[in-house]
């Protein structure tokens, strides 16, 4: 059985597998719509519980689209629908899920609870979201940089912003896929200590994206922030907003990325975000493809 937990708990090897699965599934629904079955159906006959502790836009549509696809159907669970929301322990709950269904995504808060999940569960569990870390979205971003401009081990990704959870599994990945990565933010919201050596740090936010094969940024708040916190982390960004000016400073060719939702102006601007080296929507594309890839790979014996 295989958990797809993080990507510093998957080898290299079965990274890039899932990476080149996810690569031959997108070329090969080319032209079909988006309801037809894939030429492969390894989900057939399977149900797949999809929970959400935190509200979704993408990971819901396109885990839910990748499962149909594939043949299988999904149950859509949120906190308050499950009675682990009302005091049943996670071990209960993993053990009587699996009685049920033969794959399990958690997109929760804490990563105890995902790492619970799948200590006791029979069925794989995949991570679609901690408040540590996001590694289908770093999946689906390798996907759209290799289809784009080509291997991505040896250049350079620079994240502009808040070191928060999706930093934290670019930073895996740079190891893991042997990219380089540099930070540039302001001190308060540097990345958690534990991925000390995994990047570094440049203040200067043109001087951090000189050279830059990749130029990546996050929203700056949260929905669930309040208004002080807003303010306060606007006054810390401001100035790594990436802008026309800043993507100049980088390769001609230098890649945009943002895993979406936006703020449109605030952590990066409408022109960029359009701009032609934006490829925020293949992205946002790409994450169908590489956790219908993530599916397979766990399923798999």
């Amino acid at each position: 059985m295989r958990h797809f937990l993080d990507i510093h708990t998957t080898s290299p090897k079965e990274l890039r597998r899932i990476i080149d699965t996810g690569r031959a599934i997108k070329e090969a629904r080319k032209g079909k719509p988006k309801g037809a079955l894939d030429q492969e159906t390894p989900l057939k006959d399977h149900v797949v519980a999809l929970i959400f502790e935190k509200p979704s836009t993408r990971t819901r549509v396109s885990f839910d689209v990748g499962v149909r696809q594939m043949g299988g159907s999904t149950m859509v669970l949120s906190g308050a629908d499950m009675q682990l929301g009302h005091g049943e322990t996670i071990a209960d709950t993993a053990r009587v899920l699996s009685r049920y269904v033969d794959l399990i995504m958690m997109r929760t808060f804490e990563e105890d609870t995902l790492l619970e999940m799948a200590e006791h569960a029979t069925v794989p569990v995949i991570n679609g979201l901690t408040n540590r870390t996001h590694p289908c979205q770093i999946m689906a971003d390798i996907l759209t940089f290799e289809e784009h401009n080509g291997p991505i081990r040896g250049k350079k990704v620079v994240w502009s912003g808040d070191g928060n959870n999706v930093f934290a599994s670019f930073a895996h990945a740079a190891k893991q896929f042997e990219f380089d990565l540099v930070f540039t933010g302001p001190p308060p919201l540097d990345p958690e200590g534990s991925l000390d050596g995994l990047y570094s740090i440049v203040r200067d936010p043109h001087e951090a994206v000189e050279g830059a094969d990749l130029v990546v940024t996050d929203t700056w708040v949260s929905m669930h922030d309040p208004q002080s916190a807003r303010e306060r982390r606007h006054n810390q960004l401001r100035g790594y907003q990436v802008n026309r000016a800043l993507m100049d400073s980088a390769k001609p060719d230098a890649l945009f990325m943002h895993c979406l939702p936006a703020h449109r102006d605030d952590e990066a601007t409408s022109e960029v975000m359009d701009g032609p080296n934006s490829v925020i929507f293949d992205e946002a594309e790409n994450r169908l493809h590489a956790q219908k890839a993530v599916m397979k790979w766990c399923l798999e014996s």
